[in-house]
């Protein structure tokens, strides 16, 4: 009974955050094989003195290179790029193709230049919790794209608005 009540509100827990709207972002980074990057909505701001955002990852390739990674960027996307936002939400979807529009930092990460920010950040803490880890991490650069309006996940489907 106790498993049942455990999915129960796992279920429960994912419902009632499909009815939540939250930001998209794309994770971004070079591991030993190449850029690895995937789609999240967890991105937050957790500090602005000293400067810091939070976001969460699990399981895949691309999670791992993320976790190992001494540094990373989140571009925080735009009503241009919900392609992007599906192409890196699940696996075997295009990465880093030119026209995808990827540039490289001097740093070595992948950056999507036009996206409404990007943030350069290296991880302060990882935090596991169940089957996903927590990243908090310190923002070192931050990058402004055009302010093109705004791309949101809400109950599991992509919505822009200029």
């Amino acid at each position: 009974m106790n498993g049942s009540v455990a999915t129960d509100l796992g279920e429960q827990l994912k419902q009632a955050f499909r009815r939540y709207p939250t930001g998209v972002a794309v994770i971004s980074a070079t591991g030993p094989d190449g850029p690895a990057g995937l789609t999240v909505s967890s991105v937050a701001s957790v500090s602005v003195s000293p400067p810091a955002l939070s976001f969460s990852v699990s399981g895949r390739r691309s999670a791992r290179v993320i976790l190992e990674a001494p540094s990373f960027v989140v571009n925080l996307l735009g009503p241009a790029h919900v392609r992007l936002a599906r192409d890196f939400s699940h696996p075997g979807g295009p990465r880093f193709t030119p026209e995808q529009g990827w540039s490289v930092l001097p740093s070595g990460e992948p950056i999507l230049p036009g996206a409404v920010a990007a943030l350069r950040g290296t991880p302060l803490h990882r935090v596991p919790v169940g089957d996903s880890t927590l990243i908090v991490a310190a923002v070192v650069e931050v990058f402004h794209g055009p302010d093109s309006g705004r791309l949101v996940y809400h109950d599991r489907t992509f919505v822009t608005r200029a």
